[in-house]
């Protein structure tokens, strides 16, 4: 019996061994795959503000559809700068 359970105890520790060795790996992919929804996040809310701008233009103004395709397209514009000073592309201005 006590043969059998230092074998199983053995096992387990040669497991816990192997995945913490990855879990090096694994840190970088969720940070990876963190850094990808917040960039994909700012993208899609950018948008999302735009058009939500436009259709408010749009029925204040009587002027549909070319507020929300005029400021869905500033919102593309805007969700794009951001990302692109989030990844560090670029620098950013906003003075902080």
């Amino acid at each position: 019996m006590e043969h059998r359970l230092s074998e199983v105890r053995g096992s387990r520790n040669i497991r816990t061994d192997q995945s913490e060795a990855g879990s090096g790996d694994n840190n970088a992919r969720a940070s990876a795959m963190a850094m990808g929804f917040r960039l994909s996040s700012e993208l899609i809310a950018g948008v999302a503000v735009g058009a939500l701008m436009g259709w408010g233009f749009d029925r204040l103004l009587s002027t549909s559809p070319f507020g929300l395709i005029v400021f869905v397209l500033v919102g593309f514009v805007a969700g794009v700068l951001n990302v692109i000073r989030s990844a560090g592309v670029a620098p950013d201005r906003t003075g902080r």
